[in-house]
């Protein structure tokens, strides 16, 4: 007999503070991601949204292709395309109202268009031209986010303070898989959790970080599992279904605005092509594996679903298609002038007031473009 055995012995109980603080059954994940196209739901989706949605994918898919070719022109410095994950992208941005903010990555370009960004503008980062390219106040789109994941403090930042004013906001963070494995995603979604924030975190999985495979990210379940250990719901989804993707993140940043609280949505989609243009993604996956997915893609999948409901035919496509290449026409002719660059903007949009430092140093940079101009004047 031991002596925790013994009668009356004492049995250490932990304090009434270990207890779990909720119920961990209804935060987790369904086992299947959600899908509603080619399910008997699709059945109740609504035809204009469907209409809307598809429109918005075929523009997404010329946009792609039309950056990809820019940065072969010399155009674009580098761009990180999203064909593939189009639904992802289109999804984000419609299911946002003007009063919410998009956190977007280097990838989520095409959300930032769909939102209403100027497609050259979205792009301007990329360009290598200065700063932003665009007011983030202006289009409630914070900076186009290269380094991974630090997007998402300032979304869950920007939330709670539109809480705490009484503001009625929702913050959409979105971030892919890699960007997972980051210290922010865990600071942002354990802030976010205690705090009540609302904001949505939408994980784009697809797959791979750069070369890396999401089996050698991570050992959990899925990436919507994390969720539980913040205490948030976590939410898996078809990343390639644009119905349920609209679906799932509606209904997470409706219950953010209701004061529901944060949700971490994983979508499951996959990237067609390299990481970047600098990317030889055929060194670490193979072509049967890419075929397999393009049996998947989110346009056939939803062009499918409505032509069988009769709401897509020939002339319709068409039509799609045709708006997509006068945007991608214009997109082109605009990107392929020069632009005209001060190199005073390099001060501009740091701080509010500037320092001391920044005001010697834009007087230095002044009088040497000045000099500079009067050698030009004289040696003519």
């Amino acid at each position: 007999m031991t002596v925790l055995e013994q009668p009356g012995s004492y049995h250490p109980v932990p304090p009434p503070a270990w207890r779990p603080r909720v119920d961990p059954a209804p935060l987790l994940p369904d086992a299947e991601p959600h899908r509603v196209l080619g399910t008997p739901a699709a059945a109740a989706a609504d035809p204009d949204l469907l209409r809307r949605l598809h429109a918005q994918l075929v523009l997404g898919r010329r946009y792609n292709a039309q950056a990809t070719a820019l940065t072969k022109q010399g155009r674009l410095a580098v761009y990180p395309s999203s064909t593939g994950q189009e639904a992802c992208e289109i999804a984000a941005a419609a299911v946002l109202e003007e009063r919410d903010w998009l956190f977007p990555s280097y990838r989520d370009t095409l959300a930032a268009v769909a939102r209403g960004l100027d497609p050259v503008e979205a792009l301007t980062l990329l360009r290598g031209d200065r700063h932003t390219g665009y007011d983030a106040r202006k289009h409630r789109i914070a900076p186009l986010c290269t380094p991974l994941a630090t997007q998402l403090p300032h979304a869950v930042g920007l939330a709670h303070a539109a809480r705490l004013k009484g503001d009625d906001v929702v913050a959409l963070a979105m971030v892919g898989d890699g960007g997972t494995s980051e210290g922010d995603f865990h600071e942002a979604l354990n802030f976010a959790a205690v705090w009540q924030a609302p904001v949505v975190f939408l994980v784009q999985n697809n797959g791979f970080a750069i070369s890396v495979p999401l089996a050698k990210q991570t050992a959990a379940p899925s990436l919507a599992h994390k969720a539980v250990g913040y205490g948030m719901p976590g939410r898996l989804v078809d990343g390639n279904d644009a119905v349920a993707v609209h679906e799932v993140l509606g209904e997470a940043v409706r219950r953010a605005r209701s004061g529901g609280g944060p949700t971490l949505v994983e979508a499951v989609t996959y990237r067609m092509e390299a990481h970047t243009n600098a990317d030889d993604a055929t060194r670490y996956r193979e072509d049967d594996e890419v075929e397999e997915w393009r049996g998947h893609d989110p346009i056939a999948l939803l062009e499918r679903e409505m032509r069988s409901a009769g709401l897509l035919d020939d002339d319709t496509s068409r039509s799609a298609q045709e708006a997509a290449e006068a945007m991608a026409s214009d997109l082109r002719e605009r990107m392929n002038e020069d632009p005209v660059l001060d190199p005073m903007d390099l001060f501009a949009h740091v701080y509010a007031e500037r320092t001391v430092q920044l005001r010697d140093q834009a007087e230095q940079l002044r009088a040497e473009l000045e000099a500079a101009a009067e050698a030009g004047e004289e040696n003519r």
